[in-house]
């Protein structure tokens, strides 16, 4: 571990490597799990705003799930994340014609129609933060469904930070990415 400001990062995201793989997992991570998908705070009203913009782009089934849970629940540790339908996919995913599943929200925002592209724990996968009173944790969430990306990303030799760089800026800045990259060129030393 080590800390860049306000936050603690595991050196998994330096160590290892990541490539989604869709081919492989048809987007698992949107259809596998217990629970939604996280949401920060401001999240949850950004959905509530957006949702008739996004409503054209998401299944029947999401639809009604939404329309019956909200456009965000409470999970059971209390913190915010996106409905599912029939406790399995999140509301907002769609399939594409072979089987893969995307997210509806990014849909929207690639026609055009929304400026938000989607939560940022999706942004971020596969690292996961958590909001301490202190501090920040950034860590690497290892899910065997993700392994196609795990051989992709060895292959194309990218490292976690590396893939997820633009979200990391989203979320945290451009230099604290920059400081970011100065530890990975540390440590590969």
């Amino acid at each position: 571990m080590f800390q860049i400001g306000k936050t603690i990062v595991s050196e998994e995201i330096l160590q290892n490597d990541f490539v989604c793989n869709l081919n492989a997992c048809k987007g698992a991570c949107c259809v596998g799990g217990e629970y939604g998908a996280p949401l920060e705070d401001s999240e949850t009203d950004r959905l509530v705003d957006i949702y008739q913009d996004v409503k054209p782009f998401l299944r029947p089934e999401g639809i009604s799930a939404i329309e019956e849970q909200g456009a965000f629940v409470k999970g059971e540790d209390g913190e915010w994340e996106t409905p599912l339908v029939n406790n399995n996919e999140c509301a907002y995913v769609v399939f594409s014609e072979d089987g893969v599943a995307k997210c509806g929200l990014e849909a929207a925002y690639e026609a055009g129609v929304t400026k938000w592209k989607k939560p940022i724990s999706c942004y971020l996968y596969p690292v996961r933060t958590r909001e301490y009173t202190e501090f920040t944790a950034v860590n690497y969430h290892k899910w065997e469904i993700c392994d196609p990306a795990c051989s992709l990303g060895a292959e194309l030799k990218v490292p976690i930070y590396k893939f997820v760089k633009d979200a990391l800026i989203q979320k945290f800045g451009e230099d604290w990415y920059r400081e970011l990259e100065t530890v990975a060129k540390e440590s590969a030393k």
